[in-house]
């Protein structure tokens, strides 16, 4: 990650940062999410306060080592294994299964409508939905990528993911 991005993260983050405390001063307290395996994908959308944690719980994330099929904090991730983690750990949701399990589990959303803590997909093995990210706002996402670079962030728009986009999707409703 070159200086500039760490600058452009470190941005990101304080806004979200702010954002979190702001919006956490104005709302009731929140209870933990009950999740079950019937109801995994078909809570409602995300609050803003949930997504702002998905987010941050990403970042914390970043230069984690990865292993594939890995679904622990220190074994690694594969990049469904992230996304089930932070949603775990972060917004008390059960999401399980493969980057193609996650997709047909989740509702396709217009670009317009994509917001922080969304999921974005990737055909990298010529499959559908073969890989899977956290979109965490202008233009960025936090994956687990591959063995060498571990979870990393990346632009949509770099000729390697923007050839290979699929889509954003949401969890709910």
């Amino acid at each position: 990650m070159t200086m500039r991005e760490r600058g452009e993260l470190r941005q990101i983050l304080v806004c979200l940062g702010l954002s979190c405390v702001l919006w956490g001063c104005s709302q009731p307290s929140l209870q933990p999410a009950q999740s079950t395996p019937s109801q995994a994908y078909s809570s409602k959308s995300l609050s803003e306060s949930k997504r702002h944690d998905v987010v941050i719980q990403a970042m914390a994330m970043l230069d984690r080592g990865y292993t594939y099929g890995g679904k622990k904090l220190h074994t690694g991730f594969d990049c469904s294994g992230l996304v089930s983690f932070v949603y775990a750990e972060s917004a008390g949701i059960a999401i399980k299964g493969s980057a193609a399990d996650m997709a047909q589990a989740t509702r396709p959303i217009r670009p317009e409508h994509a917001s922080p803590g969304d999921l974005v997909f990737f055909n990298t093995l010529g499959s559908s939905f073969s890989h899977v990210g956290i979109y965490i706002g202008s233009g960025k996402f936090i994956h687990a990528a591959n063995e060498k670079t571990g979870v990393k962030v990346e632009r949509l728009s770099s000729p390697y993911w923007a050839q290979r986009f699929q889509g954003y999707r949401s969890l709910g409703v």
